[in-house]
């Protein structure tokens, strides 16, 4: 499952192959239809939550709430239902399975700012980061062949005038390949897991200009 931008995807999985899945576009809050959107595929094709055996998670970059929707949701079925709980990248969810050359997933972060990954033949070249969207061109221009997935509309015009020989390839994020990419992972704790944020809220940067930063987190101070 990934609720981490604005699209929510769910798929279920049978090892390797596809049984269901649903990607919705439309702007809703996911908390109030991502469990709905996992009732109505497992009734779909016949599942009961026991069938489950692992929950596979976008754990992040990305929307600081949409992270802890799909993040809580997956923990919470993971402890109730005592199965495995793994976390994949948001950003790679955004990479087909099939491409070549420097593959750059994009979510945008605002104020030309974005969380961006950087990959080769389905493996991170570089760790992914919160960036002003001018040093991903700078890593990119050093590359022959890049092609730009993911929330890439708001960055089209920049990537034109700076890479024009780049591919500008808008994506969704794909449950399925959450979902394969967390098949041989080894399982995580469930108490421990938590989301991958790489930046921290706006909230708690405002609340350390006026604070000295301790062992004793914002999150926990609040």
């Amino acid at each position: 499952m990934d609720t981490s931008a604005q699209t929510l995807a769910v798929a279920l999985l049978e090892d390797e192959k596809l049984v269901g899945q649903v990607t919705l576009t439309i702007k809703k809050n996911h908390s109030i239809t991502l469990l709905p959107t996992i009732d109505f595929l497992l009734a779909s094709v016949g599942w009961q939550p026991d069938d489950l055996e692992r929950i596979v998670v976008a754990e992040g970059p990305g929307s600081y709430t949409g992270l802890r929707i799909a993040v809580a949701t997956a923990k919470t079925l993971a402890q109730t239902l005592k199965i495995d709980l793994v976390g994949v990248s948001s950003l790679f969810a955004l990479v087909p399975e099939k491409s070549t050359g420097l593959v750059i997933p994009l979510i945008d972060a605002r104020r030309n700012n974005v969380y961006a990954g950087f990959y080769e033949q389905g493996r991170a070249v570089q760790p992914e980061a919160h960036l002003p969207f001018e040093q991903v061109l700078d890593f990119a221009a050093g590359f022959e062949e890049v092609t730009f997935v993911g929330e890439v509309e708001a960055f089209s015009e920049q990537i034109e005038e700076r890479l024009p020989q780049a591919r500008i390839e808008p994506s969704l994020p794909n449950a399925y390949l959450i979902g394969k990419a967390g098949l041989s992972l080894p399982a995580q704790s469930v108490h421990d897991f938590v989301p991958n944020y790489l930046k921290r809220v706006e909230a708690e940067e405002n609340w350390l200009k006026n604070h000295t930063e301790s062992k004793g987190s914002y999150i926990k101070r609040l």
